[in-house]
């Protein structure tokens, strides 16, 4: 079976809407706070919720098809990207992990937005910690998962749609 264009942008943004609630679900009434990266990850998840959600009732064909689609999996891969550098920094040894720097917040305040987004990027000791996981992987593991996962559906479904022209 396969999903239209439209369908699959309003599937992914729904899912998108989910994973970002269960965040905010596990933020605010869990009490888990979220590191500079997990922030980040977050935004890249709120920008393919965006962009699918425009695809979805826009409904573009072919070149608009191709741009939304892209563009999802350009966001995907950023967000992967971010979540592969947090897994990495939570396998290395206790000895190897950076200091815990300020947060996103006081940061934001004090330096220049280039300065602190190459610092979150660069990650933490507080990116490193593990304090959730779910059938034993970390919220960065499952979050890197989501971006792989929305990342190869939609490239497969630019490639189907390229061949079909």
């Amino acid at each position: 079976m396969s999903l239209t264009p439209r369908l699959l942008f309003a599937a992914t943004a729904l899912a998108c809407a989910g994973l970002l609630a269960y965040g905010y679900y596990l933020q605010y009434h869990d009490g888990l706070e979220p590191c500079p990266m997990c922030i980040f990850q977050r935004l890249c998840f709120m920008g393919v919720l965006v962009i699918c959600a425009i695809g979805a009732i826009h409904g573009p064909r072919g070149a608009g098809r191709l741009v939304y689609g892209g563009l999802t999996v350009l966001v995907a891969l950023v967000g992967g990207g971010i979540a592969a550098r947090q897994v990495w920094l939570q396998h290395l040894p206790e000895d190897r992990v950076p200091a815990c720097g300020p947060g996103l917040e006081y940061m934001l305040e004090m330096y220049p937005l280039a300065d602190v987004i190459r610092k979150a990027l660069r990650g933490s000791g507080d990116c490193a910690l593990v304090d959730w996981t779910f059938l034993g992987l970390s919220i960065a593991e499952w979050s890197l998962a989501c971006f792989t996962l929305i990342a190869f559906v939609h490239l497969h479904q630019l490639v189907r749609g390229a061949r079909a022209r």
